[in-house]
Parts: C-alpha cells; structure tokens; sequence
C-alpha cells in the first residue's frame, strides 16, 4: 500500500498525475497546465517530488497485482 500520509493534495490527483507523467512522458510544465485545466493549481517542482517519490511505489504495487 502506498502512503499519502502528510501529502496536501488528494491521493486522486497525486496518482493522477504521476500516471500521466509516467505513460504519456509530457513534461511537467505541461502537466501543470493540463492540471489547472482541470481546476487544481499545482506546480511543477510539486509534481516532480510526486513523480520521484510515488512512481516506484506504484511500480511496485502494479507488479504485485
């Protein structure tokens, strides 16, 4: 399981966003963008930290199911 503890955002937009990241390899600056088209104002530095600290564990968890 992974954990969202302390994080500020909900646990949808944080997988959502790493999901994007990871299968589609846009940018950052580009996801911020398609982030605010959907209403939640996010920078990109932030998704970078998502991306480093979240896609192994989703690796992981994916692998196991």
């Amino acid at each position: 399981m992974i954990c969202f503890k302390g994080a500020h955002f909900p646990k949808d937009v944080i997988l959502y966003a790493v999901f994007f990241y990871v299968r589609y390899g846009v940018s950052y600056r580009d996801i911020e963008a398609i982030m605010e088209e959907r209403g939640v104002k996010v920078d990109h530095s932030t998704l970078n930290r998502w991306v480093i600290n979240y896609s192994s564990s989703l690796a992981l968890t994916a692998k196991k199911n």
